[in-house]
Order: structure tokens, then sequence, then C-alpha cells
């Protein structure tokens, strides 16, 4: 295998962090960034193969300056991950339009401001791997995380997209889906809560609060697991559009599909009914 260049967002800690940790040891090279790179170089120390970049993913003239940098340093991109993002932990209603804009910034708009810095140098050279972290709840959403899981149905919805639009130029896109990994994600440098709550929801998001932090660091998933299986991944022939990680991942999968399904079959005259009559 030739070495690849990776441009990673989020690379300070956790699968940033562990991917870069990999790709360098495999002897790729990275294009590391954070919004703090000073945190990289403390991590990584310096490595010739490692280029660590301030970027902040809001801020669409930083990631299109960042972009500039990996193709001065290493003259390609082969392979987008993008990883930076956060989460929010409460009841849609509980939910400030602050605090919504912010979780969108980031996890939405951000990804679009750094795949568009980086697909004009993946297009001219017809070729390039997309990996665009997701979530199990980019699949099904649930009380508690409805408006960060809303950010994770819209990269999906863009990964499907781009799936499709880039393909016939040689870039693949594959939207990652981790479910509950034991790295910092219920943190509070990785997951806002809204101090707002209503009492309400007790049941609902107000016991998905508590089972959260109860949860912390307890996740079933292996973090190094997933960061070599996507090390892996990047040379897979024809990867496919999803790529769910873990054991809770696919059970969820499995059981919206039959949600689904019978939901389908339970409406399906009502759902058909609205066509036009045929002539």
């Amino acid at each position: 295998m030739t070495m690849k260049t990776w441009f990673i967002t989020g690379a300070s800690r956790g699968f940033g962090a562990l991917v870069t940790e990999r790709a360098l040891a495999k002897g790729d090279a990275v294009v590391a960034t954070a919004r703090n790179p000073q945190a990289i170089a403390d991590r990584f120390g310096t490595h010739p193969n490692l280029l660590a970049v301030v970027l902040d993913v809001t801020d669409e003239a930083q990631a299109g300056v960042a972009a500039r940098a990996a193709i001065d340093r290493f003259g390609r991109i082969d392979v987008l991950l993008n990883n930076a993002g956060f989460g929010l932990l409460g009841a849609v209603e509980e939910a400030s339009a602050a605090e919504v804009e912010a979780i969108y910034r980031t996890n939405v708009f951000g990804l679009l401001n750094v795949t568009r810095a980086v697909l004009p140098h993946m297009r001219a050279a017809r070729s390039g791997r997309v990996l665009n972290v997701s979530s199990i709840g980019g699949y099904r959403s649930g009380a508690g995380f409805g408006v960060y899981c809303s950010t994770k149905f819209a990269v999906e919805g863009l990964s499907e997209a781009l799936h499709e639009e880039l393909a016939p130029l040689g870039v693949h896109v594959t939207v990652v889906e981790p479910g509950f990994f034991r790295t910092d994600f219920l943190d509070s440098q990785s997951l806002s809560v809204s101090p707002a709550i209503i009492g309400d929801y007790a049941t609902t998001a107000g016991q998905v609060r508590e089972i959260a932090s109860g949860l912390n660091h307890q996740q079933p998933g292996d973090p190094a697991k997933l960061a070599e299986v996507l090390i892996a991944f990047v040379d897979a022939p024809n990867p496919p559009v999803r790529l769910p990680l873990g054991s809770d991942t696919v059970a969820a999968i499995e059981a919206k599909q039959v949600s689904d399904t019978a939901i389908v079959e339970q409406w399906r005259a009502v759902a058909v009914s609205t066509d036009f009559a045929s002539e």
C-alpha cells in the first residue's frame, strides 16, 4: 500500500487522536486539525509525517487555509475524516435557540465547510475517501438527544448524496455510525447539557439525563478497535455508503427496520391512496 495523506478534524482527542496515532504508526501522513493545535503537539510531539493545523470548523475561510496547507506540505489529501463535533443532552423543548445554533454550526455547517474545502483537491486527483462521523443517533433518534440526533440525521443525508455525486469521480463517501464507545463523548468537554429542565419530561428526556451520567466511561464500544477498523477500511474496495460500528448500532438499525416495515404494512393502503388514480 502506498502512503496516504489523512486530513482529520477534531484530532486532539477521542476518535480523531486514535486514528491519527495509528495512521502515523502505519506510515501514513496526517494533517491533524484542532482549535488548539498545541494539544496535538503535546500528544504526538514532532513527526515528519505530521502537520498540526489550527482549525475551527465553523470558520469557512480557516477550512480553506487548512486544506491548502495540507496540499502544500504533502501534495494531496487521500482521506478526509470529518470527526469534529459535540453532543447536546436535553429535551427538544428544553434546548435554547443558541444551543441549537451552536451544535448545528459545528456538526453540520462545520462538516460542510471542511468538505467543500477538501473536495476540489480530491476531484482534481479523481481519487479520495471521505469518512463522515455520524452516530447511532444518525439512524435512530431518541428522547434526550433529539437536537443532537437531528444534526447527525443531516450528516447522513449529506453523506448519501455525496456518495452518489462523487462515486463517478473516483471519490468514495461513507458515513460512519458508532454506537456508544468508551470515549470522552459524555464528558463536559464533548457533551453540552441544556440547563433548562421541564418537569413534564422527567420520565423521558429526564431519565436519559440520569442514564447518561451513569453510562459515562462504561460504554460497550472499544475506541481503539474502531480506530483500527477505520485505518483498514480506507483500503476496502467499493466501500459502502454507511458503516455501522458497535453491536448496539447493529441492534438499533435492525429494530428500526422492523418497526418501519410494520408501519408500511399497516398503513400501506393509506400511503398509496394519495396517488392520482390510474387512467
